[in-house]
């Protein structure tokens, strides 16, 4: 089966690069996660997601990397229904998209080079291009001297900024970062930003969910705020100090 190319989908489209249309989610304990939803990010945005714990932030996550279905409506990646893929194209899809962790997920047993290495490898990407793209990626950032280091001789910071460079090496349109500074310092959390920052002025489109009120104060991006799985406001440009239910 052909691999799943979502440049090629955002190329061919004029609709938002993620939309959830009347988007519900109940689990099966009954927890209702996400309650009527409708939400558009375009191309390009950089979009916080915002709320206290439980109001249904991660579920969203989770449902634009189609690690969940929804129990009503519909959500859309690069204008393709997530809910109508079938079973063997739902990773390849995953593959499609940047994706960076709180925990880093990094592998233990390998180098930081073969970390970043395997996501390429993933998909089936030529040796001769890993050799080139694997490096240029750590360069920027910052980790060029870190090649040959493990996961765990690396501050947590360190290990972020793999795990971002994992997340950017296959050059996704989109990246969703799912409280990427929960585990750092403060003067780490915002190297992580202004890297995250910089990929956004390059095109690709940023969603991230936060708990830290000066860094989403501070850089004054769009703030969608969730709470009891309901968008309570939705500012272009705002803080969450601004953004209190």
């Amino acid at each position: 089966m052909a691999r799943y190319d979502l440049h090629r989908d955002l190329r061919d489209i004029d609709a938002p690069v993620i939309l959830f249309d009347n988007v519900s989610k109940t689990y099966q304990t009954g927890t209702h996660a996400v309650n009527d939803i409708s939400l558009e990010i375009r191309k390009g945005e950089f979009v916080f997601l915002v709320g206290s714990s439980g109001s249904g932030k991660s579920t969203m996550i989770k449902l634009m990397l189609r690690a969940c279905k929804p129990s009503k409506g519909r959500v859309y990646v690069a204008g393709r229904d997530l809910g109508r893929l079938r079973r063997s194209q739902v990773s390849k899809f995953r593959r499609s998209i940047g994706v960076v962790f709180q925990d880093f997920r990094l592998l233990q047993d390998r180098t930081v080079y073969e970390n970043v290495a395997f996501a390429q490898q993933v998909v089936e990407t030529p040796s001769r291009v890993i050799k080139q793209e694997v490096p240029k990626m750590l360069a920027m950032v910052g980790l060029s001297d870190k090649l040959n280091a493990y996961p765990r001789e690396l501050s947590g910071g360190e290990q972020q900024r793999v795990a971002l460079a994992r997340a950017l090496v296959n050059h996704p349109v989109i990246l969703l970062a799912d409280e990427p500074t929960g585990n750092l310092d403060p003067k780490n959390s915002w190297e992580i930003m202004r890297l995250l920052e910089e990929v956004n002025r390059r095109g690709t489109t940023i969603v991230v969910v936060t708990h830290n009120r000066e860094i989403v104060d501070s850089m004054q991006k769009r703030v969608v705020t969730i709470n009891n799985g309901v968008i309570v406001r939705d500012e272009q440009k705002g803080g969450y100090a601004h953004a209190k239910n």
